[in-house]
């Protein structure tokens, strides 16, 4: 186990000590279950009346909150943001694979970098490129001239279609898809004739995808994930979409084909969005929502909050009810005197 000294943090994440610098600490936790030899933070300030009782041998905290500890202590802008950079730094998670497995297949015309290390039964086909220092986990398969830059960590099972580019320090999940086809199929008086897809999947660097997350390759043109997206598990991303950089994409969401999503978007989990429509820079979807049109900068919701059974059988009963109240209601409008006349 690797300890640092909260001197030690504070220099890695530009925070400021309070306290004694040299307390060492080898984890992050959170307030409630903290022990002397972790880390907690104070972000949300329903938690706050933890902070008192708290056994950890430092906390993260704002300024404001610090005045009021007696506690080790860094003090952070954004106590959130130096608990992740010092989760980071703290991790324990082991690697996907720790050299390259004896069962590993590598096709004699693939590249692999310095450092690469290939799990159990990984699969390497004809053409691929991977880059340095790339971990892939145990039954993964790399498809025919796919290519995977520097420092990129793929999980057990991760499936990787020909021509499919994986951009640097990208982390994908086990059981994600990534170049499958997309659903393109014409009809003829009843038959499904299927379209080729004879696009790809380019994805950036620094991306994240979920587990059994599926990414759809292009019809013609590419299937686009640009820098910085983070999407979540269970997601499903259809042919030709574009996701712009550093957007979030939230647990069950589904985009159809052709659709736009702009740069810093938020998606909410279990999301459907509609295809051959644009989502500009900055659009914020709360979750449950459907989306089926072009939309603006702005924060967007659809669903509907849970109610008591009770309460939701009496609505649904009235929202079959709006088409006759609409039709009264303009009755009723007709009978009243033309407000614009004298």
């Amino acid at each position: 186990m690797t300890y640092k000294t909260l001197t030690e943090l504070a220099e890695f994440v530009g925070a400021t000590v309070k306290g004694d610098g040299d307390t060492k600490v080898a984890r992050v936790a959170t307030l409630e279950n903290a022990t002397p030899e972790q880390i907690a933070f104070l972000a949300n300030s329903k938690y706050r009346h933890q902070l008192q009782h708290t056994a950890a041998g430092a906390v993260i905290l704002s300024a404001a909150d610090a005045e009021t500890y007696g506690g080790n202590a860094l003090i952070a802008d954004n106590p959130y943001v130096c608990f992740a950079k010092i989760a980071q730094l703290l991790d324990i998670t082991p690697a996907p694979a720790s050299q390259i497995h004896p069962s590993a297949v590598v096709d004699d015309t693939a590249e692999l970098g310095q450092g690469v290390k290939l799990g159990a039964n990984v699969v390497v086909e004809a053409g691929a490129v991977i880059g340095d220092h790339v971990e892939i986990g145990a039954g993964s398969v790399v498809g025919q001239g796919a290519r995977i830059g520097k420092n990129s960590r793929l999980w057990a099972n991760v499936t990787l279609y020909h021509g499919v580019e994986l951009g640097e320090q990208c982390i994908v999940h086990s059981g994600a898809v990534i170049g499958s086809d997309g659903f393109g199929y014409a009809n003829e008086r009843g038959t499904w004739i299927k379209i080729p897809q004879i696009g790809s999947v380019i994805v950036g660097n620094r991306v994240e995808i979920g587990a059994n997350t599926s990414i759809d390759r292009g019809a013609i043109d590419d299937t686009i994930i640009e820098d910085g997206v983070i999407i979540d598990n269970l997601c499903q991303i259809a042919h030709n979409d574009i996701i712009g950089a550093n957007s979030a994409i939230a647990g069950a969401t589904v985009i159809a084909g052709s659709t736009k999503i702009g740069k810093y978007c938020v998606i909410g989990g279990n999301t459907a969005i509609a295809g051959h429509i644009e989502l500009d820079d900055g659009v914020q979807v709360t979750g449950m929502s459907r989306v089926t049109k072009g939309l603006k900068a702005g924060v967007y919701s659809s669903g509907s909050p849970i109610e008591d059974n009770k309460s939701w059988r009496r609505n649904s009963v009235r929202m079959r009810q709006l088409d006759d109240m609409a039709r009264r209601l303009k009755a009723l409008e007709k009978q009243l005197p033309d407000p614009k006349s004298k």
